[in-house]
């Protein structure tokens, strides 16, 4: 396996509050990756970090390029995409001015375009004309997934895509994940849901107290009940 993105002793500080505490991770070419734990095991930090929006220490590289301290316009040009857990829409705009605003500058043809996007979710093209700010919080975490595609990103990170969602549209977030790995893109998945991240992973990551406590299949965390009940079950 080749990675694209590459996590080495990575530390990570709130202040003077140290919350990762050495973690290596590997994202592969076309993989989709599964982040687990508890709520405040570090799993948002790490991505965080990647990102540049904490301060951190040790090393992430993407395509084999050192990206730590860069500022996060600067990764998502290396590439990288990255969904918050706070759907970072602009509410004042229209639907249609979000995603392309998603777009790269002078962007060549790239995988996605709007009607991908229109196709995946058919609901935002019957909403295209409308502020994003009145669309419910299925259809706004439907937006910030589309919007970041529209930068034609190699690898993107998704931190709790599924989070207060029906679960009519988790099933919709679950085969847009799947799609992104058919089309080359590799997907590191911050999640709760035990289900769809085993369904749809060929690998998973279970953190805990700001470390990787368990790397291994689904297959493989489905039978480690142990690890199960010690770091994710409440």
């Amino acid at each position: 396996m080749t990675p694209i993105l590459e996590v080495r002793g990575l530390h990570a500080f709130y202040g003077k509050s140290h919350v990762l505490h050495g973690v290596d991770l590997k994202l592969g070419e076309g993989e989709i990756v599964s982040l687990l734990g508890r709520n405040g095991s570090g799993r948002s930090t790490l991505v965080k970090a990647a990102m540049g929006q904490v301060e951190a220490r040790g090393e992430v590289l993407f395509k084999g390029q050192p990206i730590l301290g860069m500022k996060a316009f600067q990764v998502a040009h290396q590439g990288l995409g990255y969904v918050p857990e706070n759907r970072d829409i602009f509410p004042t705009l229209t639907v249609e001015q979000n995603l392309l605003l998603g777009q790269k500058e002078r962007r060549q043809s790239g995988r996605w375009s709007l009607g991908d996007m229109y196709r995946m979710f058919p609901r935002l093209e019957e909403r295209r004309e409308v502020a994003a700010g009145v669309l419910s919080g299925g259809e706004q975490q439907m937006l910030t997934l589309c919007r970041t595609l529209m930068g034609d990103p190699d690898a993107i990170m998704i931190d709790e895509p599924t989070e207060g969602l029906a679960p009519k549209i988790v099933a919709l977030v679950a085969d847009y994940l799947l799609a992104l790995k058919e089309r080359g893109v590799s997907v590191l998945l911050v999640e709760q849901k035990l289900a769809i991240a085993l369904d749809i992973s060929q690998r998973v990551y279970l953190m805990g107290h700001g470390a990787i406590v368990f790397e291994g299949t689904p297959e493989q965390l489905r039978q480690d009940a142990a690890v199960r009940k010690e770091w994710l079950e409440v």
